[in-house]
């Protein structure tokens, strides 16, 4: 087959933010298995605007933006189209649109109506498809991701030593890696965190100082990032180490006590599949589609509740046996998910279309 994917969010103006969160991710991962696991094909990367060979067979775009136009209205080849979540959708008063963004909202409904097949990352995510767009159950695959195959428990005695050394952090810490957006939940993460006086560390590129410095703060969409900011500035037992290179975050996962993600909601929830697959044990919620990921491997807390993740955190962080079942069951759980299975899954959906 010859099978068009868009990369535009590894490339172009806007979406260049997506190239150190989850669409960049995954559009990276797509591309090495599909070639790796299914080297039959002719496989063309394209950006918006390329012209795309007559005889191609599928298009899939990667990324899905409701406020803005990712998708094209007209449709020459067969069409999918990856949508990992509709949050802005489901929480429109924290994510509003805008006058602007409701048309474009319209045209990418349309858009994405003229789909062939929809792939998304949990169930989560197409039940809010479906509500949100009226498209029909059956035109939805659900197609889950994995974390990199390098994400592992690190055999290495001294790392954590070295990798405390190298930000400067304490020996014993919370760890939280992930973007700072309403539906993290970050601020009241931190709420609960001071009340137990424990270390926390945050790796994120929002948090950046080059990152803070270039970003609007009157959109209603970046108020909790300066919340956090604030709330870091009083507490000198936070470290933000912003973005750390992949090597580095496999270490921290491996180095940290607990990983804490109480999210308001997800898409799919990366972060904690990589933490069970380094076996760090996890802090979640059962909120959006972390349930679906965590499984029965992980510590749930009331993601709305400062008192749920403060005494959580206190429970999983001073016992070791806890934490010993959670590492346990977080290995397995962890390998439930492959990115062998998602290419395999992503192939059918290519040659279902057919």
């Amino acid at each position: 087959m010859n099978i068009a994917i868009d990369i535009s969010p590894l490339h172009s103006g806007n979406f260049l933010q997506h190239r150190v969160r989850g669409t960049g991710f995954y559009i990276e991962n797509l591309k090495t298995s599909l070639e790796k696991y299914f080297p039959e094909n002719n496989y063309i990367y394209f950006i918006k605007g390329d012209k795309l060979q007559k005889n191609t067979d599928v298009i899939h775009y990667t990324y899905f933006e409701p406020f803005f136009l990712t998708l094209p209205l007209e449709k020459k080849h067969k069409k999918i189209v990856t949508v990992h979540d509709v949050t802005p959708l489901v929480f429109p008063i924290h994510f509003p649109p805008g006058i602007k963004g409701k048309i474009k909202w319209e045209i990418q409904k349309k858009a994405l109506k003229n789909s062939d097949i929809i792939i998304t990352d949990s169930s989560s995510s197409k039940r809010d498809i479906i509500k949100y767009t009226g498209i029909k159950d059956e035109k939805i695959k659900v197609i889950y991701l994995a974390a990199k195959e390098n994400f592992v428990p690190l055999k290495n005695k001294n790392t954590k030593q070295e990798i405390t050394k190298k930000y400067n952090i304490p020996s014993e810490f919370i760890l939280y890696v992930g973007d700072i957006t309403w539906n993290k939940n970050v601020p009241r993460l931190i709420e609960a965190v001071n009340t137990i006086e424990i270390p926390l560390v945050i790796v994120g590129k929002a948090l950046s100082d080059q990152e803070l410095g270039k970003t609007d703060r009157k959109n209603l969409w970046n108020q909790d990032l300066f919340k956090v900011e604030q709330l870091i500035k009083q507490n000198k037992e936070i470290f933000r180490l912003g973005f750390v290179p992949e090597e580095d975050l496999i270490k921290l996962y491996n180095s940290a006590r607990v990983f804490l993600m109480p999210s308001l909601y997800e898409g799919f929830g990366l972060p904690v599949l990589e933490a069970m697959s380094c076996g760090c044990p996890v802090i979640t919620s059962k909120d959006g589609s972390l349930e679906e990921v965590g499984g029965e491997a992980v510590f749930y807390v009331d993601a709305h509740n400062t008192n749920s993740i403060a005494s959580g955190v206190k429970e999983v962080f001073i016992d070791s046996k806890k934490q010993i079942e959670l590492k346990k069951k977080g290995l397995v759980q962890a390998k439930k998910f492959s990115w062998k299975k998602t290419a395999e899954e992503t192939i059918k959906v290519y040659e279902g279309t057919n």
